[in-house]
């Protein structure tokens, strides 16, 4: 059985001794929230969304059932808060000084509709954030090589990537790259590049380490990304 350490990815930005912080490799075919209890067996509070590719941000105060939303945020300590994703962006966020959590879920529609970009917009509202602040890891999910969009798609993606350098044609066809998508949104707020790690790692490419929905269609798995306050 492979060690712990083996089974996650450490985001190399979020090394705080309050904070625990990473991504689940395609390890186990169970749920990611599974996954998490086995590496952790003490652990007893976990919370996760309902996830349905919305822009819904949840500031998670009280425990309380699983509500639709794709963006968690906390400052609760103990309580690790996750999301789940094939292909999708998996965000994890900390806020060093404030010390506040979260946790986002950025498929296409999330991304469309600007959910990393609301998150932080919610973290000034709610804590009082500043952008320098706080950082942001992307963990692996698929990538401009490799997510071929339609023109609808594109173009949805188009209106938030600023520029446009997130997408591109390849033989006549529309491929987009959400990580970069994403990042242009924390940029724009004023978050510093330097507080953003973004995953080298495209999970269609590495289907053998990675679920990939594009490659595995339904019999795709899920990894995870969970943070949680020390």
């Amino acid at each position: 059985m492979l060690k712990k350490m083996e089974r996650i990815i450490q985001p190399p930005n979020m090394a705080y001794p309050r904070l625990e912080a990473f991504f689940t490799m395609k390890t186990f075919d169970h749920h990611p929230k599974a996954m998490l209890k086995e590496m952790f067996p003490s652990v007893t509070n976990v919370y996760m969304p309902v996830q349905r590719h919305t822009d819904r941000v949840i500031i998670l105060e009280e425990n309380g059932g699983p509500e639709v939303a794709d963006a968690v945020l906390t400052q609760k300590r103990e309580v690790f808060i996750g999301i789940c994703v094939a292909d999708c962006v998996p965000v994890l966020l900390f806020d060093r000084r404030k010390i506040v959590a979260g946790a986002v879920h950025a498929g296409w529609r999330g991304t469309a509709a600007q959910i990393l970009r609301k998150t932080i917009q919610a973290m000034f509202e709610n804590y009082q954030s500043l952008p320098d602040d706080i950082m942001i890891a992307l963990g692996p999910s698929i990538k401009g090589c490799c997510y071929e969009v339609d023109s609808e798609v594109r173009d949805a993606l188009y209106g938030v990537a600023g520029d446009g350098s997130s997408s591109g044609q390849k033989h006549g066809k529309y491929f987009v790259d959400l990580p970069s998508v994403n990042t242009l949104q924390a940029v724009s707020l004023g978050v510093p590049q330097k507080n953003i790690w973004v995953s080298d790692e495209c999970t269609y490419c590495n289907h053998d380490k990675y679920h990939s929905y594009r490659y595995h269609k339904d019999h795709a798995g899920r990894q995870g990304g969970f943070i949680r306050i020390r």
